[in-house]
């Protein structure tokens, strides 16, 4: 079944906030599950591969452990965007010990669980691009407390940064600053790092790179054969998914941790695969040694596509939220 851009809310639920908030966190959860899980997912954690400080099984918990504040942003207003982005990153921290997991993540997630709790309030079928316009009318309306809480995030969460000029993640005046200036919004934040962060340019961009991974998931899920069955693995599709989204841009975690040149390398080595895939008639058995390949490469110099992997999430919660099953 094409769904194309249509999502149909899930059958059997009746319309109200409680019943929407509990579907929204547990296609959330499933969508963090399914990222993680899958494999050879090029230089990051997956059910075959740890990192040293960082195991499969804490993403996992991480994925458990932040249901309630998931499921708190499906049922919330305007205002609460940074103090839910926080809330998960202290929820994540108190069930694993493996450190960051998935704060690029839970940036995306909490306004779009956020837009898709006020959408699937009032009706149950919904375009991909309604969702994702809601969503980036919540972000667009945070404020000068969403970002005192943004910040407080960092420290908890231990995440890479760059240094830049205005409100330094990595000052610990930052927050002070943020605190005197009641005119700067988590939004604004977010406009001063859209250039150096893929994730920060989502918010500020409406979320294109979700919307879009979303729609090849929904695409790849809904190519039946003559049986009724999907051409494709699940696993592998969102393996050729994530190979597709580090294709088409430069992983700015990679960026950071080592630099342009070698998030450029690392998106070369995906369109590569990509164009031997489509030389083979769309077999992923025919590049599944060069994926692996190119997974053991990263692997052996810590490159770890991370922002790629955030998107993919995104996408995933986004077709799940659709009905989309396997």
């Amino acid at each position: 079944m094409n769904l194309k851009s249509n999502l149909l809310f899930a059958s059997g639920y009746e319309l109200n906030i409680d019943a929407a908030a509990c579907y929204i966190a547990r296609c959330i959860q499933l969508a963090m599950v399914m990222e993680v899980s899958a494999f050879p997912k090029p230089g990051n954690v997956d059910r075959n591969h740890d990192y040293e400080d960082t195991r499969f099984e804490h993403f996992l918990a991480s994925a458990v452990s932040i249901y309630p504040v998931m499921e708190n942003a499906a049922k919330s207003n305007r205002g609460y965007v940074g103090s839910l982005i926080h809330g998960a990153v202290l929820e994540s921290a108190k069930w694993q010990n493996g450190g960051n997991t998935h704060f690029g993540a839970f940036i995306l997630l909490v306004p779009l669980a956020m837009a898709a709790g006020d959408v699937l309030q009032k009706k149950h079928e919904f375009t991909i691009e309604e969702l994702v316009s809601h969503a980036h009318d919540i972000v667009k309306d945070t404020n000068a407390q969403d970002a005192v809480e943004f910040y407080t995030s960092f420290k908890d969460a231990k995440v890479r940064v760059n240094p830049v000029n205005e409100f330094d993640l990595q000052d610990s005046g930052s927050i002070g600053l943020l605190s005197e200036n009641n005119n700067i919004t988590l939004y604004d934040l977010m406009e001063i790092s859209k250039g150096y962060d893929i994730i920060a340019d989502e918010w500020v961009g409406g979320f294109k790179r979700c919307a879009n991974c979303g729609k090849t998931i929904i695409r790849c899920m809904g190519d039946m054969d003559i049986s009724g069955e999907s051409k494709f693995d699940v696993n592998d599709i969102v393996v050729y998914v994530f190979l597709k989204t580090l294709s088409e841009n430069r992983d700015t975690f990679i960026q950071t941790k080592f630099d342009e040149t070698t998030a450029d390398y690392v998106s070369g080595r995906a369109r590569d695969i990509l164009l031997e895939f489509d030389l083979n008639a769309g077999s992923f058995d025919a590049v599944r040694i060069a994926v692996e390949e190119f997974d053991d490469e990263l692997l052996q110099k810590g490159i770890n596509p991370g922002s790629t992997a955030d998107i993919i999430i995104a996408g995933l919660f986004i077709a799940f939220l659709g009905g989309v099953r396997f």
